[in-house]
């Protein structure tokens, strides 16, 4: 990292400036807008916490609530591109989330906030009314902006309150939210898709997404940067936001139509995907070099660590989300469960997750290690996914369920963990774009996530489905995905080669997975162990709440020039 200086310095406790040499180049740097560690939160710090935290339970409900509820929107819809429902909110979530890291770098987090909450709730409103399957993925595209929106700038606000070194149980208290949204999802989606109601699952972010913008107002006053509309318009990257949203915009066009809409080779997948991915590339490039005010500084890829944690950070979500997505194929196709049933039988995956965030950010807090933890994520992981492959019809239900609890405890390690050898390298003001790019990563995977789990049940079914099934079908397998709650009414012996074939299929992309996470573990092996931050960012601190220690209150002057005060 040879833009940032390496000289070492002596930390003084009551200096807010701290630069700290680490070996080959990969710094844990401060400056002079630093404040040193502290423990106090008031009130205040707490009510934002509690703002973010339901922001955060908004975007995590719906996303796994509608994994369940997807089969029966298709079939009442009467449509065929179940891909794109999961992937249209991808697209715009990806294709946004580094634009939203500079909009909150240059107009703050509140007003960011709130438009991200807007978004969400226009998209939701718009997705409740739905009368067409074009009508409910354009919609769910205006979701996936805000829904993107919201998690990225979640993640800013607590590295601008929290240092790096306390961050992880804050982060795991986060992750439970999240955790306990996930496990409530399906149970909701199952519920309101049995009576009848699955347009109440996005009717219902109306009022939370209302209640969680009355939350930001009240509290969320972080310092805002100074300069007017046009100076703040004129710091943004324009050119970089175009290349990135276009590019990865074509590369999920392409990843979608694979497969399902085109064959993988054809012209209508292989141009977008070739033009997204030059595309990225390009933007990398541009970013390196010519940007201004860049988007994704290069300084966040230019250390092993940092790299390692975003490959890391992109593998993990790519198992999760296609466990999401296609383990209630197989509990519905194979095993008769109802959109509520295979809900609750993935209850094991929902509520390991969470207690495992929060042991995994404890462990961190006090060991100030991350590595140990990752390695032991991957295992989990690769043992869940290869017991998940030898699932079929007549495997007992006990052993189905059970193996997704390992699952939910490869997931929670990393989840919690990824963010440490993300940031440990990095200065702590490069945290709004370092964290952009870090959710950038997570929705693209997720992405990956759905599109290879739709490309391996597209191809397998083909192969494995009875022939006579099939023909009823002009639309392909992609049609057949909708008959999943017609199933049980199948006669026999069809109904009985139709549930063997989906459970063959589905495990295959499990034997997929397996090679994935191997990915990820092999990526793990390059990080450093690295110190955490004992530091924030003071010039995204609290409004007019900065006190010296002794509750005398500091002008803010002097912190802007690094007084004693720490908030």
């Amino acid at each position: 990292m040879a833009s940032i200086d390496t000289r070492s310095s002596q930390h003084d406790e009551k200096s807010a400036s701290v630069v700290t040499t680490v070996e080959d180049g990969e710094v844990s740097p401060g400056g002079d807008a630093l404040t040193g560690p502290t423990t106090r939160k008031g009130v205040r710090f707490w009510l934002i916490f509690v703002a973010i935290c339901v922001s955060l339970f908004l975007s995590a409900l719906e996303y796994t609530a509608v994994s369940v509820a997807l089969p029966t929107i298709v079939h009442d819809l009467e449509g065929d591109d179940f891909v794109w429902v999961p992937s249209a909110y991808a697209l715009a979530s990806t294709a946004l989330l580094p634009t939203t890291g500079g909009l909150a770098e240059i107009f703050g987090r509140r007003l960011s906030m709130l438009m991200s909450l807007g978004l969400f709730a226009l998209g939701s409103a718009l997705c409740g009314a739905a009368q067409n399957m074009n009508w409910l993925i354009a919609a769910r595209a205006v979701q996936g902006a805000g829904g993107g929106g919201i998690l990225a700038i979640t993640s800013i606000i607590i590295s601008d309150l929290v240092p790096l070194r306390e961050r992880a149980i804050y982060n795991g208290f986060i992750g439970l939210v999240w955790a306990v949204a996930c496990a409530l999802g399906p149970v909701a989606g199952g519920g309101f898709t049995e009576r009848g109601q699955w347009r109440w699952l996005f009717y219902l972010n109306l009022p939370l997404s209302g209640f969680a913008a009355v939350l930001v107002v009240a509290f969320l006053r972080l310092k805002t940067p100074a300069g007017s509309l046009r100076e703040k318009l004129g710091r943004m990257d324009w050119i970089g936001n175009a290349l990135i949203t276009s590019s990865s915009s074509a590369c999920v066009i392409g990843l979608t139509w694979g497969g399902v809409k085109y064959p993988w080779s054809s012209i209508h997948v292989l141009a977008p995907l070739v033009i997204g991915i030059a595309g990225i590339a390009f933007f990398f490039v541009y970013e390196a070099l010519w940007a201004k005010n860049p988007l994704i500084p290069f300084t966040l890829v230019s250390n092993r660590t940092s790299l390692s944690g975003y490959i890391q950070t992109f593998i993990g979500p790519i198992i999760c989300i296609a466990a999401i997505y296609f383990s209630p194929v197989y509990f519905q196709a194979c095993r008769n469960a109802g959109p509520v049933r295979s809900g609750v039988e993935m209850f094991g995956y929902g509520l390991v997750v969470g207690p495992m965030l929060i042991a995994t950010g404890v462990s961190i807090a006090r060991t100030k290690a991350y590595r140990a933890q990752l390695w032991a994520a991957w295992g989990f992981t690769m043992l869940a996914m290869g017991l998940c492959s030898t699932l079929r019809v007549d495997t007992p239900l006990a052993r189905a369920i059970g193996v997704w609890v390992l699952l939910g405890v490869g997931s929670g390690i990393y989840f919690a963990a990824t963010y440490f050898p993300v940031l440990a390298p990095l200065p702590v003001a490069e945290n709004a774009h370092a964290l952009a790019f870090f959710a950038f990563c997570r929705s693209f995977a997720g992405v990956w996530g759905v599109t290879i789990g739709t490309a391996v049940l597209q191809t397998q079914l083909t192969k494995k489905l009875p022939p006579a099934f099939v023909a009823q079908f002009p639309g392909g397998v992609s049609i057949a995905y909708s008959i999943i709650p017609a199933i049980p009414t199948l006669p026999e012996p069809l109904q009985s080669e139709v549930k063997a074939a989906f459970a063959e299929s589905v495990a295959v992309i499990w034997q997929v997975m397996i090679g994935i996470a191997g990915i990820g573990f092999l990526a793990s092996l390059f990080m450093k162990g690295l110190p955490l931050h004992t530091q924030v960012d003071q010039k995204w601190g609290l409004e007019d709440t900065a006190k010296a220690q002794d509750g005398d209150v500091k002008d803010a002057a002097e912190l802007e020039k690094g007084g004693n005060a720490s908030m």
